[in-house]
């Protein structure tokens, strides 16, 4: 059976969630002036106010009671966890396998946009790192190792590896959706559900389970989201109830870290704009063809974002003088500014598709197609809300990390650099919107 090119593309085209300059409920002046405004006083009254760093990271919480604790590490709730994850694993590939090659008929390609990659933002949120005990490839590592066709004395991790191949993954997957020749048939999907095992279970032979913390860029996803969750671990291993800025605070400066969070702020950034006409036409007249240009394209996103990133920190290090560290000692300021993007550009996605998949999945698919959750201006009020909202979080984080490192006299002068990256994303994330 020949695919539906317009049924190929569905997904691809509901995934731009980015609402247009005619949606918003205020003009573009005051969609710029009011997010511009609420960084610069942000700034200001955390400089006036907040001469001390507040965040403990991983001392911080409030214990949960000793019977959830025990239910949340009970070897049955692992095992039951981890039998989930295998099962949706192998209904994806049977979906793969024996399914029309239809993103109507489907729900393999739903399933793994939709409500993998969309829906680990809120449950991580919600729950903390959940892919940790629901990777499937963890599992089958485990029965691997159990058969013994694993060393028994699996090799040291490279410390200085850290989440470089998170941030490879990551980048990986966004191809896939973003500049793939067909992200949504079957043997693609395939072709890179086998890439991802491979890669995995391969280096997992030789280094032990504990490559997947840092390696697996679907745990580092959901690890990195999960740092903004109020339901943490604290460093006694206690099930804790915490301000989330205090998981934030807690994010290891790993090898590659920077990295990682780059490549899902750029990619989100160029999911928006492979929208504009403009860029449209590129990809249609490109002498190269879509596919490689649609892969500049991306690179140069995320290379951008990058960029500017490493331009702040040589700046923060120029005004406040020198630091071990300072390329990664700001980049868990980056992650809300990334959780705001997700969340303005995915929320209707996931609200729309994600039941549709289900039904699927199920075999009731029999009803209309699905609505927006809000209309036109919710939605685009939602967005600009998102992404605003997302930075001066941002700017909160990078100033209780200035005041711990530097001496009180440069604390403020060395976050202006920060601001003003602060204030480029936003002006970029809402320029985006005006698409």
């Amino acid at each position: 059976m020949v695919p539906d090119p317009a049924a190929a593309d569905r997904l691809t085209a509901l995934a731009h969630g980015i609402g247009s300059q005619h949606d918003l409920p205020i003009s573009p002046f005051y969609a710029f002036a009011g997010a511009f405004t609420a960084l610069f006083v942000s700034f200001l009254a955390l400089g006036l106010l907040w001469s001390s760093s507040r965040f403990r990271g991983d001392r911080s919480g409030l214990a949960l009671p000793a019977g959830p604790q025990r239910i949340a590490d009970a070897p049955a709730t692992r095992a039951a966890l981890r039998g989930i994850g295998l099962a949706a694993f192998l209904a994806l590939l049977a979906s793969l396998l024996l399914a029309p090659d239809d993103p109507d008929r489907n729900p393999a390609p739903g399933a793994v946009y939709v409500l993998f990659w969309v829906g680990l933002v809120p449950a991580s949120l919600l729950l903390g790192p959940v892919w940790r005990l629901l990777n499937p490839l963890r599992t089958l590592h485990r029965l691997l190792h159990r058969m013994r066709l694993t060393p028994r004395r699996p090799a040291p991790l490279p410390a200085r590896l850290g989440q470089w191949p998170a941030a490879a993954g990551l980048f990986g997957f966004t191809w896939l959706e973003l500049a793939a020749p067909d992200p949504a048939s079957t043997t693609s999907l395939l072709i890179a559900l086998a890439a991802y095992t491979g890669a995995h279970l391969a280096p997992a032979a030789r280094f032990g389970e504990r490559w997947f913390d840092d390696g697996d860029a679907f745990e580092a996803y959901s690890a990195l989201l999960a740092r903004l969750s109020p339901l943490g671990r604290r460093n006694d291993g206690r099930l804790v109830l915490r301000n989330p800025f205090h998981g934030l605070d807690a994010t290891p400066e790993r090898p590659g870290l920077v990295a990682t969070v780059c490549v899902l702020l750029g990619s989100t950034a160029y999911d928006g704009f492979s929208d504009h006409p403009a860029w449209i036409d590129t990809l249609q007249t490109s002498p190269l063809g879509r596919t490689p240009t649609a892969t500049l394209g991306l690179l140069a996103s995320v290379a951008l974002v990058a960029t500017l990133y490493c331009l702040c920190a040589a700046a923060t290090r120029l005004v406040s003088g020198p630091h071990p560290g300072p390329l990664t000692a700001f980049a868990h300021s980056l992650v809300p500014i990334a959780l705001g993007y997700l969340t303005a550009h995915y929320f209707s996605l996931l609200v729309t598709e994600g039941p549709r998949t289900v039904s699927m999945a199920l075999g009731t698919d029999n009803g209309p197609d699905p609505l927006p959750p809000l209309g036109s201006g919710g939605l685009a009020a939602l967005q600009l809300i998102a992404v605003v909202t997302g930075h001066v979080l941002g700017v909160v984080a990078a100033h209780d990390r200035a005041v711990r490192l530097f001496p009180p006299h440069r604390a403020v002068t060395g976050q202006l650099p920060m601001l003003a990256l602060m204030i480029t994303y936003t002006l970029g994330g809402i320029g985006l919107l005006l698409n």
